[in-house]
Formats: structure tokens, sequence, C-alpha cells
């Protein structure tokens, strides 16, 4: 088991490390071949925390375990909101845009509820799978559409700390490293995380679910403390929203379409009505006025950091 953890860990270094290189590469190939601040920004930056879980979910299941991509996708917004949002919010309370509150947030709860429906005949269909990726192809057009409308593409070039400008060549080398450290990264962690569920006699869903949803949001921790102790913790909103909502369309969606099948009795009983919760505290949190503005306090993210606690605890009890 040792080897296993090892693995494991080396797995989130290389993927951690693999995706910053991925997205600095894309983003700026992207730039050099003349796509807009705002398209890059929303497409591959935007994507770019996600790029581990999608990598792990889309490699599990093509090795015939896509438990441990359902559990990845689920468990990371579970972690994002719970862990990630509750201990940023009680290091300094989230100030939340309108943005958020008019699209952003709704478009999670709704893209959320799609996917429940879609999995609750107990099956993740290669036809479900397409369309929760079909889903989130439609998003992404319809941001860059709204963005364009706004005329927000410049803004974003500043809102999503583009890369700097480097030469073709040097970026699609970047682009080429980042892709193979993030493919052996994710084949690291997921032999190491099956290996260990095998071992303890626990279903992949549930390391999923755990630890390597922990994992793979501990770049959006790092970030959202980073932000938080700069005066900036507004940024977690947002990018946990934005990650989130990958997660349940793209994520989701990758083990359906790669290796179709029955979706585990527990994800409809406990762990998606957890996520779909967790997300309407959120949205009520973010909703409510106090002093003028709207913002997410210390108490609420208390709340939600002990919710994330108790969902472990149940996991752990559970049989």
């Amino acid at each position: 088991m040792l080897l296993s953890l090892i693995a494991i860990a080396a797995g989130f270094a290389l993927l951690i490390w693999g995706a910053d290189r991925f997205v600095d590469g894309a983003a700026a190939l992207a730039r050099n071949l003349g796509v807009p601040p705002l398209v890059i920004g929303l497409t591959i930056v935007g994507m770019g925390t996600s790029a581990p879980e999608l990598l792990v979910s889309g490699l599990a299941a093509a090795q015939g375990n896509p438990g441990l991509g359902i559990g990845n996708a689920i468990g990371s917004n579970i972690t994002n909101i719970g862990l990630v949002l509750g201990v940023t919010a009680l290091i300094a309370p989230l100030s939340v845009h309108s943005r958020l509150l008019q699209r952003e947030l709704p478009l999670l709860l709704i893209a959320m509820l799609f996917g429940y429906l879609l999995l609750a005949d107990g099956q993740l269909q290669r036809l479900e799978g397409l369309a929760l990726l079909s889903g989130l192809f439609l998003v992404l057009i319809w941001m860059v559409y709204s963005g364009r409308r706004a005329g927000r593409s410049e803004a974003f070039a500043d809102e999503f700390e583009l890369p700097r400008a480097m030469s073709t060549a040097r970026a699609t080398l970047l682009f080429l490293l980042g892709l193979v450290i993030l493919l052996a990264g994710s084949k690291a962690l997921v032999w190491g995380a099956v290996d260990i569920a095998e071992r303890l006699g626990v279903s992949d869903l549930v390391i999923g679910l755990t630890i390597v949803a922990i994992g793979t949001s501990l770049p959006e921790l790092a970030a959202s403390i980073i932000s938080a102790r700069r005066g900036e913790p507004d940024i977690a909103l947002g990018n946990v929203v934005g990650s989130n909502l990958f997660n349940v369309l793209g994520v989701l969606g990758l083990p359906g379409l790669l290796a179709p099948g029955p979706v585990p009795g527990e994800v409809l009983s406990r762990d998606y009505p957890v996520m779909l919760a967790l997300t309407v505290l959120l949205f009520a949190f973010a909703f409510s006025l106090r002093d003028g503005e709207r913002h997410i306090n210390r108490l609420e993210g208390g709340l939600l950091l002990a919710a994330f606690i108790g969902y472990e605890i149940w996991i752990y009890l559970s049989p």
C-alpha cells in the first residue's frame, strides 16, 4: 500500500504542475493564433482548474473504473463548496458580484438538476454522457456570446490572468509537456487509488469521493487561501462556481461516454443530493442582503465547512 500512496502523492503533484504548464501553453498558443482574450479566459483558462478532474475521470472510465470518475466529479463539487469556500470565507468574507447571481449560480443549479434527471434511472449511458458534454459546449458558447455582447472581452484578460506572451514554438512545447505530465499524473493517481480501494475493500466510488476529490481540489483550495490573504477572497467564489459547472457537465459526462453502465445506488441516495443541497445553501447565502451588499460571512463559511466534515464522516460510517 505504501507504493500506492506514493503513486497518489506523485500523481497529485504531477497533475497540479502539469495543469499549470498545459494552461499556459494552450492559452499562449491560442492568443498567438488570434483567439480573443474572452474566449481564452472562458475556455482554456476557465477549464484549467478542472483539467485534473477531467483527465482522472476519463482515464478511470477508460480503464473500467467509472465509479472513480463519477465520485471524482461529485466529490470535487462538494469539496469545492464545503471545504474551499468554507475555509476561504472563514479567513475573509466573500463578496458576491451581480454576474454570479444573475447568470452563473442559476446556471450551475440548472446544470446539476439536469444531471440528476439523467442519472435518476440509475444508468449513465453513452447518450446521457454525450448530453452532458453537449451541455458544457452550449454553456461555453452562450457565455462567450453574452460576454461579447456585454463588451467585456478585454476585461476577461485581467480577470483570468492570461499567461505572458511567448513564441508559438515555446507555447506548443509547453502545451505538449503539460499534456504529457497530466496524463502521467492521472495514470499514477488512478492506479494508486484503485489499488488502495481493492486493498481496503471499499468501492472506487468512495475513493473518488474522498481521496481523489480532495486531492484534485487542492489547487482551488491553495489559490483561494492565497486570494483571501491578499484581500481578494471574492475571486474564490467565481472560480469555484465555474469549476463546479465544468465538473457536473464535463467530468461527469466522460464516464458515460467512455464506460456507460449503472450508477451506484448511493450516488443518487446520498452523494448527488448532498451536492445539490450544498449548492442550494450557497445560493441562499449569496442572495441574502446584509449591510447593503451581498456576501458570504464567516458564520456561513463555518456552516459550509461543518457540512463538508459531516459528509465525510457519513461516508466513513457508511457500510
